[in-house]
């Protein structure tokens, strides 16, 4: 991939903003990091092991399911006392893992994000990823430098954890506490995005979860695109 420059947007350009987990990006990135944080130190491994009986159901449980996460996640930072260590961490894990990253950034919607800069529209990365791993995937990977509004993470308890999660209603609030209200377009998979998607004057679903299909097509306006952007095991109509 190679650096494109894109015109200034435009103040009076279009907000357009897309989720990053199974929209940009095929899969989970924020676990992927972990699982990797995890897998370097056996004691870690032997945490995970003994908490996943508690953790594993609150990860499958769509209610509970962040707060499983961040169960993992305190596991897989516990040793990193401050916020630049955790960038360090997150640099280094972007490096060493370039190619596989790649390999997951989808070619359509990295298409459709080009898109949208070329054409001067305000475009804007939300995210339930700390920021500054969808960040610095996005700028050293994908060479695309956007605003990203992602989880809050922090110091608490001998390890680096989510303080404010970027997910469902917070996520809108996130943007407009940023300055970003007024979107015209948003793109996600999730169902706990409806909140972002409903706020958006042209919402699009891609990749979704083949369950949630009907959900959408009965919370969304008729006629909104549910499409798939290159997900095998997620639904939506192919982009030929």
């Amino acid at each position: 991939m190679t650096r494109t420059t894109y015109p200034p947007p435009r103040e009076d350009a279009p907000l357009v903003v897309f989720d990053f987990d199974h929209t940009l990006y095929d899969g989970d990135s924020g676990s992927h990091l972990f699982a990797w944080l995890i897998r370097r130190n056996p004691l870690r491994v032997l945490a995970a092991l003994l908490a996943t009986p508690v953790l594993g159901p609150m990860v499958a449980f769509l209610p509970t399911r962040r707060w499983g996460i961040s169960g993992y996640a305190w596991i897989g930072s516990f040793g990193l006392h401050a916020a630049r260590d955790f960038d360090r961490v997150i640099d280094r894990y972007v490096a060493r893992h370039r190619e596989q990253i790649a390999a997951r950034l989808l070619p359509v919607a990295l298409e459709v994000f080009a898109r949208h800069r070329a054409q001067g529209d305000r475009v804007v990365v939300a995210t339930g990823a700390p920021p500054e791993l969808a960040r610095a995937i996005l700028s050293f990977v994908a060479h695309e430098d956007v605003p990203v509004v992602g989880t809050v993470v922090g110091p608490r308890l001998g390890a680096v954890i989510a303080t404010r999660h970027c997910h469902n209603e917070e996520k809108v609030r996130m943007l407009r506490e940023r300055g970003y209200a007024g979107i015209e377009m948003a793109y996600s998979d999730s169902s706990a995005d409806l909140p972002l998607l409903l706020a958006a004057r042209e919402p699009v679903v891609v990749n979704p979860k083949r369950s949630r299909v009907e959900f959408f097509r009965r919370a969304l306006p008729p006629g909104t695109p549910i499409l798939n952007w290159g997900c095998q095991d997620r639904a939506g109509d192919p982009v030929l």
